[in-house]
């Protein structure tokens, strides 16, 4: 058989391992001048390829019974020896698996060399502009040439972060075999907020994140959350994203508490004896210097204002209003979400192509007999931490397998 890969990327080059054998032709065709582009910057360019926790209800996916039926034990367990046949070495911490090296380069070139090594054929600079089937085979076009396959395997990533060459483009492909796209949706990314906290650009703090949609709780994340001119970043905000965006599209209210002092773990009232504690054990010391020992000092004036509380006073001389609004805004500080930050500054994408219309077995279309997918194009997303790029090397894995099975 002749089978093309379309894409390059961390499934595209995961397929091309398992589909070709000593009977098969196997081409990827890459858009850019060289392969896994977006691979390569992966994790500041460190690569965190795996998380020890992957499962399928850690993803968002409108169809989490088909993905179970990829996420598997086995197969998770097979993908990680792939990575060990091909001489990775795990450095793991806090669950998150990076190559020894801390370097993507290592998986990169360890994946396109396997590829090289079984005589995988890479025509990069290759933009396919169509996908045509003719009785029992793919024409695949370019704006200069086309290719005849026998197989197709469609691995063209999503939308987000267009300019490694994720453009959406495998979205028209899916939807010329009549495939289902889910709306695309920026995720793992950054939350743009009605009001911003004003002067606290590039502050970082440890805090606890609750999502409420209208007046439901949703989800807590806990981290590093970085503060911008718009509103706020970090892990902690980017896992939270892609549900905001979700809701966000249905004309939802999202909003996100923000907590500055998770470490104490304390209530609002637990929270006021603690302040009243604090300035009988700290004295001299009015409200704006009791909070900075606790707080980057621009986040207590943004805290101060909010609570219209004048930061000359002492905290015992509030009263019970000024002290409960005070003491809610430490540990439950208001941010309505009005947008999430682009395709440009995203890591991924929420949405794609409908799961329920893919063999989860082969990672064939159930629309188009001989066509697959793998990757980002497909509807599902995990949080920061190897969640996507394990995802697109257990369906590019399936897919390759696939191909030969099918």
């Amino acid at each position: 058989m002749k089978i093309v890969i379309i894409g390059g990327g961390a499934s595209g080059l995961v397929s091309a391992i398992y589909a070709k054998n000593k009977n098969n032709e196997v081409i990827v065709l890459e858009r850019n001048s060289r392969c896994a582009k977006k691979l390569l910057l992966t994790g500041n360019g460190k690569c965190n390829y795996w998380n020890s926790n992957i499962d399928y209800t850690n993803y968002i996916s409108d169809d989490l019974d088909v993905l179970k039926n990829i996420i598997t034990n086995e197969n998770k367990k097979e993908a990680l020896n792939l990575f060990d046949s091909l001489g990775i070495i795990p450095y793991i911490k806090d669950g998150y698996y990076y190559p020894l090296s801390n370097k993507s380069s290592s998986i990169t070139e360890a994946l396109i060399l396997e590829c090289k090594l079984r005589e995988v054929e890479f025509i990069n600079d290759f933009l396919v502009t169509d996908i045509k089937k003719e009785k029992d085979k793919f024409v695949i076009k370019s704006n200069a040439e086309e290719i005849i396959a026998d197989k197709v395997i469609v691995s063209t990533g999503s939308k987000a972060y267009p300019k490694t060459g994720s453009d959406g483009m495998g979205y028209d492909f899916a939807s010329s075999f009549n495939h289902t796209i889910i709306t695309p949706l920026p995720a793992l990314t950054s939350l743009i907020v009605k009001r911003p906290l004003k002067n606290c650009k590039g502050v970082r703090c440890e805090v606890s994140l609750k999502l409420y949609e209208e007046d439901d709780f949703i989800k807590e994340e806990y981290g590093q959350m970085q503060i911008t001119d718009k509103g706020i970043s970090g892990i902690c905000t980017f896992n939270l994203s892609g549900i905001i965006n979700k809701g966000l599209n249905k004309n939802k209210k999202e909003t996100i508490y923000v907590n500055f002092l998770p470490s104490l773990n304390l209530n609002e009232k637990e929270t006021i004896t603690f302040l009243q504690n604090r300035e009988s054990k700290i004295t001299g010391r009015n409200i704006e210097q009791l909070l900075e020992a606790l707080l980057d000092y621009h986040i207590v004036k943004v805290i101060l204002k909010s609570s219209n509380i004048n930061s000359n006073k002492c905290f015992n001389e509030l009263n019970k209003k000024e002290q409960s609004l005070l003491a809610k805004n430490l540990i439950s500080y208001p941010l309505e979400i009005v947008e999430t930050d682009s395709f440009n500054h995203a890591q991924v994408c929420l949405g794609g192509i409908k799961l329920s219309e893919i063999n989860p077995k082969t990672m064939q279309s159930l629309k188009e007999e001989n066509l697959y997918f793998t990757g980002e194009i497909l509807d599902a997303a995990g949080p920061c931490g190897g969640y996507n790029l394990a995802f697109a090397f257990i369906t590019g894995m399936i897919a390759g397998k696939g191909v030969n099975n099918a």
